[in-house]
């Protein structure tokens, strides 16, 4: 499918701007896009919370949707930004609010060590505590345990699917589900959507190479599962996932073999393929972003608890 007209004229601007990787990372670091989905429900309310973590405090936020009651599912978000920049502020803020209203579910937004003064594996361990903490919590916030999501976006979304498999590996909790958009799940690699979508679609294969050279200590450890998890030796025993990737993005192909994969090996998985999408299309301003929302707080709202 051709690309979207919007955004087109999204990438006129954007493709005017320096790469991600030429730029400082303080300025990167200080970008803050804004997402208003005014058509989308939104949370009601937002509390900004402190959680523990493993070498110190997280940043949080916890959103509500209206009319809470006691026993709501509960997504746990973790934002992108190549491991390097971004935060609870950054356009994520604007889809924790959708989908927390759409979907009718508490999120818990959490921030966590970036690279490169905190390299892998920080950020993973950082995940896992907070997932760790919302579960133990749930009651006291007003979830089912029963019922917890891991999310996120690009990196955020390769945090979450590592989270599920360290928790897979290491005793739990169970988790209900997945929610992985646009996510990095492998190392850049020869395939399809890399050699087409090197450059001119706003992330580009080199971002991803500088991305990855800030977050890795050693190129070594970038064979790890909790890395890259398309590395894995075995998905079977994760919980379902919704997965979304775009037509246009360096990064389709590796989130789509992980659903081949996920599916494969057992598990329920929904994956969707936004056409005429770029990477990063949720913050930008086009029309396709509400339904794209709906259709993950649909899947959302469908999830059985965790057996």
């Amino acid at each position: 499918m051709p690309l979207d007209p919007e955004v087109e004229a999204v990438l006129r601007l954007v493709n005017a701007q320096p790469a991600m990787s030429s730029q400082p990372i303080a300025l990167l670091r200080a970008r803050r896009a804004v997402l208003h989905l005014p058509e989308l429900a939104q949370a009601a309310e937002a509390e900004d919370l402190l959680l523990p973590g493993p070498a110190g405090t997280l940043p949080a936020r916890l959103y509500r949707p209206a009319g809470a009651a006691a026993g709501l599912p509960m997504l746990v978000f973790f934002h992108g930004g190549g491991f390097v920049f971004g935060s609870l502020d950054s356009h994520y803020d604007g889809l924790c609010r959708a989908l927390c209203g759409e979907a009718g579910a508490l999120v818990l937004s959490v921030d966590y060590r970036l690279a490169p003064e905190h390299k892998f594996p920080a950020a993973t361990l950082d995940c896992a505590a907070a997932m760790r903490w919302a579960a133990e919590q749930a009651p006291r916030l007003g979830a089912d345990p029963r019922r917890l999501v891991v999310a996120g976006g690009s990196a955020g979304g390769n945090l979450a699917a590592v989270t599920a498999l360290r928790l897979r590996e290491e005793g739990g909790p169970k988790l209900a589900g997945q929610l992985l958009i646009y996510p990095v799940i492998d190392l850049p690699a020869p395939s399809p959507s890399y050699r087409d979508f090197a450059a001119g679609y706003h992330l580009t294969a080199e971002d991803m190479a500088w991305f990855w050279q800030q977050y890795l200590d050693d190129p070594a450890d970038g064979a790890h599962p909790y890395a890259a998890p398309l590395r894995a030796a075995s998905l079977a025993g994760l919980p379902p996932a919704h997965v979304l990737t775009a037509e246009y993005d360096p990064l389709r192909d590796e989130g789509e073999a992980y659903a081949a994969r996920l599916r494969a090996a057992g598990v329920a998985v929904e994956q969707v393929r936004e056409a005429g999408m770029i990477h990063g299309f949720l913050a930008f301003p086009t029309r396709r972003a509400a339904p794209v929302v709906r259709r993950a707080s649909n899947w959302l709202r469908a999830l059985p608890p965790a057996g």
